[in-house]
């Protein structure tokens, strides 16, 4: 069954850079899509007030592969490297999971 992962950024005093999301991207440098993901999306949501990504996964099971092997190693040196510079990297405020009833490809 496929799931939705999702995750969401407070835009925090009206800064709408992506400064920390394109050093993730650029540090992953994926050339195709991760084994199970479907889609990714990445944008802010201004009526919410959050800079929001939403993935579809083939199963949870790969997601959390892709999060433990590939995503986290990443965003814990990223993490080091801004708080070493008095930089925030903040971790999202909301994350959430959720079994998909239908996806159309």
């Amino acid at each position: 069954m496929a799931v939705a992962y999702l995750q969401e950024f407070q835009i925090q005093d009206g800064d709408t850079s992506t400064t920390n999301y394109d050093a993730v991207a650029g540090a992953l440098n994926l050339t195709e899509a991760p084994d199970g993901l479907l889609i990714h999306t990445a944008g802010f949501d201004h009526d919410g007030g959050v800079f929001r990504i939403f993935d579809v996964w083939e199963s949870r099971e790969q997601c959390d592969r892709f999060l433990t092997e590939q995503l986290g190693p990443i965003l814990e040196r990223l993490a080091g490297e801004a708080a070493a510079r008095g930089d925030d990297f903040e971790p999202p405020q909301r994350e959430s999971w959720y079994d998909l009833h239908d996806v159309i490809p």
